[in-house]
């Protein structure tokens, strides 16, 4: 199985990379920086809707095709409204929601071709919104929307998996201001856990689809 990987550099993205390799599949990953490990990838900024699609193509053609897309990449840019540089808001959303568009569209006709699957990765802010976060929570808002409405134009087609992460110990919030991350009492998931539940769905049979999963550590408090 060749599985297309966004954000494969880090986090979760890179956790997914490696559970992918560990099925004897094949991951290749886009990113904004080079992951630094053995694995095929293309760098390429996500905001820009022609590098995106570039990326895609070209793992696919040097691939012969794809069987998975999993959308892992993902920004973010704390504060109140009035607080956060508008070029800096804007991004989150181009990053995280058109990214995600522009990645699955330029990876449909291969992802037909193979009646594949594609997995999205919201998070448990695409459900519940928190202050200081309305940019990512309009991106992930925007993801969940997205997402569904993908499940029943593709229906019979391409499987869609809408993944529904809470907090993970990752580099995601590092470089924030001390209120904007996770308290040392925080109880926050393994990415390689995260990453088994993708697995999971990507394994499942044709015909057999996994629509949303909701992954968070047991204490979450943004969920339910």
């Amino acid at each position: 199985m060749k599985v297309l990987i966004t954000g494969g550099a880090s986090g979760l993205g890179r956790a997914t990379a490696e559970a992918v390799a560990k099925e004897g599949w094949r991951p290749l990953v886009v990113d904004a920086r080079d992951p630094g490990q053995d694995v095929e990838h293309v760098v390429a900024d996500l905001a820009d809707r022609a590098e995106a699609e570039r990326a895609v193509r070209e793992l696919a053609e040097r691939a012969g095709g794809l069987d998975a897309v999993v959308t892992a990449a993902g920004v973010d840019a704390c504060g109140r409204l009035e607080d956060v540089p508008a070029d800096a808001w804007d991004r989150v959303i181009m990053v995280n929601l058109l990214g995600t568009a522009s990645v699955v569209r330029a990876a449909l006709p291969y992802l037909k071709e193979s009646r594949g699957k594609v997995v999205t990765c919201a998070s448990t802010l695409g459900l519940r919104p928190l202050s200081d976060a309305s940019a990512y929570c309009a991106s992930k808002f925007g993801v969940v929307g997205f997402t569904r409405a993908l499940a029943v134009e593709l229906a019979g087609q391409v499987g869609v998996t809408l993944l529904v992460p809470g907090g993970m110990r990752t580099a995601f919030f590092d470089g924030r201001p001390e209120q904007y991350k996770p308290g040392p009492d925080a109880s926050l998931n393994d990415p390689a856990d995260v990453a088994r539940t993708v697995v999971f769905a990507l394994g499942q049979p044709a015909g057999c689809e996994l629509r949303e999963l909701v992954v968070c550590p047991s204490t979450e408090t943004s969920w339910p």
